[in-house]
């Protein structure tokens, strides 16, 4: 698909949630995002998917407002975000929850998932987030360092959970995760989803992004270069295997 034509078709998407449009970043002097056009629908689960380096996780920070330098258009709920500071974009209603999990070593898992404000009504009480996570109830003393990383990752969702936030900006949260955790974090994001959460997922497991998404967008080189609905991937396998390197 051709870039303009690309840009064009998500323009005339009617009222997204997010819209993302000529985005442009820079982590110090290095120009990493070249002009990012997507948007995510309500209550929709979109991918971005690339090599390693092509600017997924580079996105995911603009919209969050952690990147310093960053210019062009971002807006939720039809409201520009792009010169508000990461703490204004949270309270607007969009969390983040990166690769790195962010847990806190010493703290307890009741202390970690109590330590983000509510900044948003109608965040999920943390009986709800141990109903989605039975194992962060079993291990509710436990502290950070004692967590396997599939206990972490779900600490870590079930943190941002708390917050109030509708948009989730979730960074390879299969990284590294057993087979059998991976199966449960796909049913909670899917769960997730009825719920009315929208999220965006940066993820290297295709096959995973595959089986819990509603589209899917091609980064290569700072850019979004294409975009594949999820009904449609059969028929473009070996497009989409040519983009990833797969």
């Amino acid at each position: 698909m051709a870039e303009a034509a690309f840009a064009t078709q998500i323009s005339a998407a009617a009222q997204p949630l997010l819209a993302v449009q000529n985005l442009e970043a820079w982590y110090g002097e290095s120009h990493v995002l070249h002009g990012i056009n997507f948007d995510v629908r309500p209550g929709e689960v979109v991918t971005l998917l690339g090599r390693n380096g092509a600017g997924k996780t580079t996105t995911l920070k603009a919209i969050m407002g952690i990147l310093p330098k960053r210019k062009g258009s971002v807006t939720f709920e039809g409201t520009e975000t792009i010169g508000l500071p990461s703490r204004a974009i949270a309270r607007a209603g969009i969390a983040f929850c990166p690769e790195e999990r962010g847990i806190f070593s010493s703290l307890s898992v009741e202390e970690n998932l109590m330590l983000p404000p509510q900044v948003k009504p109608g965040g999920m009480s943390v009986e709800q987030i141990f109903d989605l996570f039975p194992n962060l109830k079993e291990r509710l003393s436990s502290q950070g360092t004692k967590l396997s990383g599939g206990e972490q990752q779900m600490l870590a969702i079930g943190r941002i959970l708390r917050t109030g936030a509708k948009m989730l900006l979730l960074d390879e949260p299969t990284e590294g995760l057993a087979p059998v955790i991976i199966q449960q974090i796909g049913r909670t994001i899917a769960r997730l989803k009825q719920e009315g959460f929208t999220i965006v997922l940066v993820e290297q497991n295709f096959h995973f992004a595959s089986s819990v998404a509603d589209r899917h967008f091609i980064v290569e080189q700072g850019r979004v270069i294409d975009m594949i609905p999820n009904e449609e991937l059969d028929a473009n396998i070996e497009k989409l295997h040519g983009y990833l390197g797969v």
